[in-house]
């Protein structure tokens, strides 16, 4: 009987992690039309055009009223994680208001490498390389490489920003001598 529930979890498993490669194949249609993604990246650019202004009031319609948005960055200090998840719209705008009143704080992307793809008819992703200037939390202010990624949701009144994840990009390791 032992052995029957060890391969009973090892077949569960085994389903679990093949399954959504399984559904998915790359012949797949993105499930997102081209206006769709369109749309979304004018979104992406007026974003990152009210964020460099430090314009809150112009990110607030953006951003997905929801407990469930997210804005992953990095801390106010070190104790709290370096790094970490701030949950909820307000929570989400607050910490980009510190950003802003922190001083530099500028995005620049790469817009040739921006991608847009549809997840879901009601989800996006943009996927964007981009150089970001913050003085927060007691930053050096010079461009430092990061990847963007967004994920969008439509909602009744539009595509709405649900995730904001910048994964900062390590320098290369150097060469051997």
């Amino acid at each position: 009987m032992r052995n029957a529930a060890r391969l009973s979890a090892t077949l569960t498993a085994l389903a679990l992690i093949a399954g959504p490669a399984a559904a998915a194949s790359p012949t797949d249609a993105d499930p997102l039309d081209q206006a769709s993604r369109d749309g979304v990246r004018a979104l992406f650019n007026q974003l990152i055009d009210a964020e460099n202004r430090h314009d809150l009031s112009a990110v607030r319609p953006l951003v997905w009223v929801s407990p469930n948005a997210l804005f992953v960055a990095k801390t106010a200090t070190a104790a709290e994680g370096n790094w970490g998840g701030f949950w909820g719209t307000e929570v989400v705008l607050s910490h980009l208001g510190e950003l802003y009143k922190a001083g530099s704080f500028h995005i620049e992307p790469d817009y040739e490498r921006v991608k847009v793809v549809g997840i879901a008819p009601d989800v996006a992703e943009t996927y964007a390389p981009v150089k970001i200037t913050v003085a927060y939390a007691g930053q050096t202010p010079v461009p430092k490489p990061f990847l963007m990624i967004l994920n969008w949701v439509r909602t009744p009144e539009g595509w709405r920003m649900a995730t904001d994840i910048a994964l900062p990009i390590p320098p290369a390791p150097a060469a051997d001598q």
